[in-house]
C-alpha cells in the first residue's frame, strides 16, 4: 500500500518549494477589483482583462497587513489625491505567501504610488480627448450667464458646511441684493457621485425656467475624494446642460475635469457666492453709471433746447406780424371768391326758374287733358263690370260670410249661404 500524506504535509511542502524558488518580491501591475479593510487589514482582489474583449484573463488574491497598511495608505493619497480602490490600475511590490491553512496570496510590500498617478491622468485625459472630438468641451462655457442671475440651483450635500456658508454669504450679502436658492440634494464624495449629481441634473431640468444658473458646491473633504468628478458621464451632462454651471469644490491642487468644462470655476463655496454678488455690483455700477452719463446727456439737450426756444421766441412778434399781414390778405382774397361764386349761382337759379315758370302752364294742361281722358276710360271699364248690370241680365251672386263663392268644396253641411238677383236675395242651408 502506498504511503499517503497529510493535507497538512502536502501544503507544508508546496510552501516550503515556493519559498526556495521563488524570489523574495516582484513588481506587478493589475487592476483592482475588490478592495477591503478589515481589523485594519486592506485585502485585494487583482485582476487582468483582455485588452480587446475585456474579459479576465487572470486573478489574485493579495493582503496588505496592518503594519504597512499605516504607511502604505497616506503616502498613497498623499500622492495621487485617491483612495485605494476598485477599478484602479496599481503597481504593487509583492512577495509570495502560502499558509497550510489558507492558500496562497501576495503579500504587498508596497505600492508605486507615481504609477497609479500616471494611469488616472492617462484616463483623465481620454476622457477630455473623447469630450473634445464629441465637440462638447466648451459647450457650457459659451453659455452667457444671465445679467441678472439671482435664481440659483444648488447642488450640494444638505449638511456640508459649504453650503450653508454659500447660502448665508448670498443672504446677507451688504448690498441687499435678493437671491432665489433652492437645494437639489446629491452625495459629494465615494463612488455615487456621479449618479447623484446626474439626478439632480435631470431633477432640475425639469424646472429650467425656474433658475439662471447651476451651482455645484462641495466644499472642505479631503482631495482623495474628488475622483468622483472625474467621470466621462458627468462631465458629459454638464457640458451639454443648457444653463450656465458655476463649481465651487472647495479645492486648490487640481482642477477635475468637471471644474475643466464647466462655465465658471471657483476655489470654494463662498468664491461662488462671491462670483454671484460681485456680478450684480458690477452691472449696479454699470447702470449708475448709464444712469448718470443719461442724466448728463439730457440736462445738456434740455440747456440747448431752451436756447432754440428763446431764439425763436424771441422772433415770433416778428413773424407773426408777418404771418397776420399775409392770412388777412389770403382771407380778403378767399372771402371775395366766395362772393362772386354766389352771385353767379344767384344769377344761374334766377334764369332757371324764369325758363321753369315759361313752360308750367302749357305742360300742366297737357297733362290734365290727359288725366282726364284715363279717367273717363276707366269709369267705362269699372261700369262694364259692375255687378249690378250682371244681375240686371239674369245672372245671380252667391255669398257665404259676405264673400262671393267660387268653389263649392268650400262649404259644408250646416253652412248658410245667401243668393243675390237683380230684385232680392234667397238664403239657403247647406244639406
Amino acid at each position: 500500500m502506498k504511503k499517503a500524506l497529510s493535507l497538512y504535509e502536502l501544503n507544508s511542502i508546496v510552501r516550503e518549494t515556493i519559498e526556495e524558488i521563488t524570489p523574495d518580491e516582484y513588481w506587478v501591475e493589475a487592476e483592482l477589483s475588490e478592495v477591503h479593510e478589515i481589523r485594519g487589514h486592506c485585502f485585494l482582489e487583482l485582476i487582468q482583462k483582455d485588452e480587446k474583449s475585456n474579459t479576465p484573463i487572470a486573478k489574485a488574491s493579495a493582503k496588505i497587513w496592518v503594519s504597512r497598511w499605516m504607511l502604505i495608505r497616506p503616502h498613497f493619497e498623499r500622492v495621487t489625491g485617491q483612495h485605494l480602490k476598485a477599478g484602479m490600475k496599481v503597481l504593487l511590490c509583492v512577495s509570495p505567501n502560502f499558509h497550510e491553512a489558507y492558500g496562497f496570496s501576495w503579500i504587498v510590500n508596497d505600492i508605486d504610488a507615481t504609477y497609479t498617478v500616471g494611469d488616472t491622468a492617462r484616463r483623465r485625459q481620454e476622457i477630455i480627448d473623447k469630450l473634445k472630438n464629441a465637440g462638447i468641451f466648451t459647450l457650457n462655457k459659451e453659455l452667457e450667464i444671465p445679467m441678472f442671475a439671482q435664481n440659483i440651483a444648488v447642488i450640494s450635500s444638505e449638511t456640508a458646511a459649504g453650503y450653508g456658508d454659500f447660502c448665508n454669504q448670498l443672504k446677507n450679502n451688504r448690498y441687499g441684493f435678493y437671491f432665489n436658492i433652492q437645494l437639489f440634494p446629491a452625495i459629494m464624495q465615494g463612488e455615487l457621485v456621479e449618479k447623484s449629481i446626474i439626478r439632480a441634473f435631470n431633477t432640475i431640468y425639469g424646472n429650467i425656467d425656474d433658475f439662471d444658473v447651476v451651482v455645484i458646491i462641495r466644499g472642505g473633504g479631503a482631495t482623495s475624494d474628488l475622483s468622483g468628478f472625474d467621470t466621462f458621464d458627468l462631465a458629459e451632462n454638464v457640458a451639454q446642460f443648457p444653463l450656465p454651471i458655476i463649481t465651487g469644490i472647495g479645492h486648490e491642487r487640481d482642477d477635475t475635469i468637471l471644474d475643466l468644462i464647466s462655465n465658471t470655476r471657483v476655489k470654494t463655496p463662498t468664491a461662488a457666492a462671491e462670483f454671484l454678488i460681485d456680478r450684480l455690483v458690477t452691472i449696479d455700477k454699470n447702470i449708475d453709471d448709464i444712469q448718470a452719463r443719461l442724466v448728463n446727456t439730457i440736462t445738456q439737450r434740455i440747456k440747448l433746447e431752451k436756447l432754440h426756444i428763446d431764439n425763436i421766441s424771441s422772433r415770433i412778434p416778428t413773424l407773426f406780424s408777418l404771418v397776420k399781414v399775409r392770412q388777412e390778405a389770403l382771407l380778403d382774397r378767399i372771402f371775395q371768391d366766395m362772393v362772386n361764386s354766389l352771385l353767379i349761382k344767384i344769377e344761374k337759379t334766377r334764369n332757371h326758374i324764369n325758363l321753369l315758370s315759361n313752360n308750367i302752364q302749357p305742360i300742366s294742361e297737357r297733362i290734365v287733358t290727359t288725366e282726364r281722358h284715363r279717367l273717363e276710360m276707366i269709369a267705362q271699364r269699372i261700369d262694364a263690370v259692375d255687378p249690378e248690370r250682371l244681375l240686371k241680365r239674369g245672372y245671380s251672386i252667391t255669398l257665404h260670410h259676405g264673400k262671393s263663392v267660387h268653389d263649392p268644396s268650400v262649404l259644408k253641411q250646416g253652412d248658410e249661404i245667401v243668393t243675390k238677383l237683380e230684385k232680392g236675395t234667397i238664403t239657403s242651408i247647406i244639406k
